[in-house]
């Protein structure tokens, strides 16, 4: 029987307490679950060490940003619905406002001296950054060499095959279940290396929310989930047809949100080439550049799909005003991308005690995770591609089908601001924000220079 959400914490302190760690959450999923366990775990002593991790875990197996679904797990857990809601909502409140200003800024001054010197600083830092994500999810993912060969594979199945990443997704479960089956150890881990232990919880486990799981509350959770999901969508097809630019992007980004396996630098190669290549919503280098402001925003990474649509719907805004088209966009993408967090923590959490004790299940998201580093290799080797040369080609030669660069278009400049950026990130152990804001600088001073 469920527990009356105001007996575990009071409402007003919990939004208070989701509205401070929303405005610390930079520095990627690792900096975001530090924040909330500084927060919850040592400071308010909420919730456990052990339950935090069990919370952790269950969104780990999720599609989607794992940081915003612990937000919205354990704030169901301290106030029910309402505060799942409250905490989700509040997780990417902040970074969303944020982005929609900077992409109107980019728009608007894209192409003045400024914007263009702080983009050949920060451009080359995102390089560094990603591949710091390498390393750091390497180191905790690829603990077994099965797992090593398994992030190759990908690495070269993409980059060198272009095999679709929902397909890599897939592929890499199945191979972690088999695997799991023949090596009972690989899937065994820490999540994101958290201690075991913490301080004791002022609020027992019994206390906290929970619901008794159901066929019936699953059915109904699951078709308002659904209808909120594709009801923006819907409306957009009625009102500017289905060839439009929001269409496109509502169903294209509500599938990337159910293959987001690995956080937002899995999912961006994707994105990227449908972006780039497909649609053309973008040109190859400025998707790097939304990164990079996404990068200086709080909140998950994959609110760069918002920077995506307001570009794309910029360029492409039918009947309506370019500024109208981009805002909508920007809206309808941020809709379609976080709202399945939701509706996977509210319909999944009730069985998440079945799900983390199954331990097929756990070695089928170890393969997961050993793919996501190659991902995210492929990532850094598009970004790099794109924006340490200002040209490249495309080779085929039967099944293979990769880009290559032509070594004689080389940028000396870019080439320096990212040996700059990684002696920061891996050197000198700066922070991802101090490190973009030096190599801004940087892309600034260059400007002046030349």
């Amino acid at each position: 029987m469920a527990r009356h959400p105001g007996d575990v914490v009071p409402l007003r302190e919990a939004v208070r307490t989701w509205f401070a760690i929303s405005l610390q959450t930079f520095g990627g999923p690792a900096g975001q679950i530090a924040v909330m366990q500084h927060k919850l775990v040592d400071e308010k002593r909420w919730i456990g060490q052990q339950r935090f991790l069990h919370a952790l875990n269950y969104c780990m197996l999720l599609p989607g940003p794992e940081a915003q679904q612990l937000a919205i797990y354990v704030g169901w857990l301290l106030n029910g619905t309402l505060g799942g809601l409250i905490a989700g909502i509040l997780f990417v409140l902040p970074g969303a406002i944020a982005l929609l200003a900077l992409s109107a800024l980019y728009v608007g001054a894209g192409s003045t001296a400024v914007v263009t010197g702080l983009f050949a600083g920060l451009a080359p830092a995102v390089i560094a950054i990603v591949v710091q994500a390498v390393h750091r999810v390497g180191t905790r993912a690829l603990h077994h060499p099965a797992l090593v060969a398994i992030a190759v594979a990908s690495f070269v199945a993409l980059t060198g095959f272009r095999v679709p990443f929902p397909a890599v997704i897939v592929v890499a479960g199945l191979l972690g279940w088999l695997l799991g089956r023949r090596f009972p150890q690989i899937a065994r881990g820490k999540a994101h290396g958290a201690a075991a232990d913490g301080p004791p919880p002022l609020i027992s486990d019994d206390a906290l929310h929970h619901d008794a799981p159901s066929t019936a509350r699953g059915a109904k959770v699951l078709a308002l989930g659904l209808v909120l999901w594709f009801t923006p969508v819907a409306i957009a097809a009625l009102v500017f047809s289905r060839e439009s630019v929001f269409v496109d992007q509502g169903l294209f980004f509500s599938g990337a949100a159910v293959v987001t396996f690995g956080g937002a630098y899995a999912v961006l190669s994707y994105v990227a080439h449908q972006a780039v290549n497909v649609f053309g919503w973008l040109k190859a280098g400025e998707m790097v550049r939304g990164l990079a402001l996404a990068e200086t925003t709080p909140g998950p990474l994959i609110m760069v799909v918002q920077f995506v649509a307001f570009v794309g719907a910029y360029r492409n805004p039918g009947s309506l005003d370019p500024w109208v088209a981009a805002v909508l966009a920007s809206l309808l993408v941020t809709w379609v991308t976080f709202v399945p967090c939701f509706l996977f923590i509210f319909l999944g959490a009730p069985y998440v005690e079945r799900l983390r004790n199954n331990h097929h299940l756990t070695a089928a998201l170890t393969g997961i995770t050993a793919t996501v580093v190659g991902v995210i290799a492929n990532l850094a080797v598009f970004f790099a591609l794109h924006n340490l040369f200002d040209r490249s080609r495309r080779l085929t030669w039967g099944p293979v089908d990769v880009d290559v660069p032509v070594l004689s278009s080389w940028d000396p400049v870019a080439f320096a601001i990212t040996a700059v950026a990684v002696a920061l990130i891996f050197g000198l152990k700066w922070s991802t924000l101090r490190t973009l804001g030096a190599c801004a600088l940087l892309g600034l001073a260059s400007l002046l220079v030349t």
